[in-house]
Order: C-alpha cells, then structure tokens, then sequence
C-alpha cells in the first residue's frame, strides 16, 4: 500500500504562512502526542523561523504517560517550550497562557515602557490536518469568552481573529499546515491515527502493519486485548486472523471477515482500549 495524500497546495500553504506570521507575536504548534515526529510539518521550522512558538502535545491523554515525560525532556533539551494538553479533558490547558506570557516576557516588558500596557497578544495556531487543531481552538477559546473580530487588513480572505478576555487573539487558519511523506512509515501512523481518510485506505493492510508495530512495542497490551500469547514470531496478517477467530468475525462459508477485524483493531486503538501506546520514542 503506497499511501498518499496531500490537502491543499504547498507553495500556497507556504505564502499564506508567510504572509500571516507578520501579524502574530506567537505561533503555537500543535502535535499529536502519540506521533509527535510524524505528526510535525517538516518544514515548520524554516517556516517560523524566529518567531516565538510554544510546542503543544496534544492528545496527551491517548500517549504512553513514560513517553511523555520522554518526549518534554527531549524537547526541551533543544530548546524548545513545550507542553502536554488534552483538548477532550481540558488538561494542561491552565499552562498555555503562562507558558506564552513567558516566551514573550521580554516584548511584553518593551510595550510596557512604551505605554502599551494593554496590547493584546497575537496567536497563530499550526498543525497538520486533524490533529486537534479545530477542538484546540474552540476549547481555548471558550475560556476566553470568544468574540469574532472579522477580517483585518493583510489578512488572507478567510481567516478569521478570535479575539479572548485573557487579553489574546487567536488566529484561526484551518488547514493552513500538511502532512508531508517523507516515506510511508510517517504515513501510516497518521493512517493509524485517524489523520487520513479511512476510505482512501486498505484497512486490512492498515491493520497488518499496525499489528506489526503493536507486536514489538506494546506485546503485553496486544496480548491482553486480545487474549493471544506466544505471537512474537507471526506477522500482522497472522495476528489480524487469530484476533478474528477470537472475537468470531466470520462470514459465511466460514472465511474471516478481516475487513471487521482491520475495523474494530483501529477503533480499539484510537480510543485506547488496547492501552495508552506512543508510536515514536525520541532518538
């Protein structure tokens, strides 16, 4: 399976980038803390350059909790502000603020001693499709009360300013990021996490490699789910028909209905059922 899938245009994505970082004091990235490489445009940082940004790990709560702490270290040692949030639960979500006040402590400290005590700060909000940029947005900014403060001037037909109480406007640029495919490791473990249509897929295939992955990283959880042992020697098609012989997907004539089993595999592992798992470790 040769998974592609690009939304949107590059060299288009790439000018409104440009075109709107002018406005925003702060770029907050938004990844998905189970993947947080493959989930991470490629070209962010020549994108922002200098700009301050605050690394978001969304989907904290669907992570292995070890690999979290892991992945903040490592971000961390690079430089780079960095939190854990839950836009389901609302977790971390009391950090953000801080978190931006901090990296822009120095420039809030200069418009004060210009007068400007009351100057709201500007945000743009970056990630690749699906990644929670959307439940983000509405969470944050229903902390704040949100009003709709329309189009400015230099300001791309469509983007909309989301002006919050806590002194903050956000700007609201929907699928202004994409998934770049580096090679089909990075696309399939946004396919496993829900990040590319389902229906452009071959779920079964899908799961095989999943199963592939699960079977290394996570053996115990695979096994508990599925009250399967000694399956460290199969391959994911293998493991994809035990799990349907199991759970009696079946069609009739007797064959496995693999197509069910692929489905319910996926399902079962976004919604953690099989357990809190992390696809990437930090190298």
């Amino acid at each position: 399976m040769d998974i592609q899938w690009f939304p949107g245009h590059m060299a288009k994505t790439r000018r409104l980038i440009g075109e709107n970082l002018k406005l925003v004091d702060c770029v907050i990235e938004l990844l998905d803390a189970r993947i947080p490489l493959s989930s991470r445009n490629p070209e962010i940082d020549s994108l922002v350059g200098q700009k301050p940004r605050l690394v978001l790990m969304n989907k904290a709560d669907l992570a292995d909790e070890r690999e979290n702490r892991r992945w903040v270290k490592a971000f961390q040692e690079k430089g780079q502000s960095v939190l854990l949030i839950s836009s389901t639960n609302g977790k971390g979500y009391d950090r953000i603020v801080p978190a931006v006040k901090e990296l822009l402590k120095e420039k809030i400290e200069r418009d004060k001693a210009k007068g400007l005590v009351n100057r709201p700060i500007k945000l743009m909000i970056v990630g690749v499709p699906n990644v929670g940029k959307s439940s983000f947005i509405n969470r944050f900014a229903k902390k704040g009360a949100l009003a709709k403060t329309g189009d400015r001037p230099g300001v791309t037909k469509g983007k909309q300013w989301i002006r919050l109480q806590n002194g903050f406007e956000l700007l609201d640029t929907p699928g202004i990021l994409w998934p770049k495919f580096d090679d089909q490791d990075t696309a399939r473990k946004l396919a496993y996490t829900g990040a590319i249509r389902d229906e452009i897929l071959d779920m079964v295939e899908l799961a095989w490699n999943l199963l592939d992955d699960l079977k290394v990283r996570y053996p115990k959880e695979l096994g508990e789910r599925y009250k399967i042992t000694d399956f460290e020697t199969l391959r994911g098609d293998e493991i994809l028909e035990m799990i349907c012989r199991r759970r009696g997907f079946i069609v009739s004539g007797g064959e496995l209905d693999l197509d069910r089993g692929a489905a319910v595999l996926l399902d079962e592992f976004r919604s953690t059922k099989i357990g809190r798992i992390t696809l990437e470790i930090p190298e």
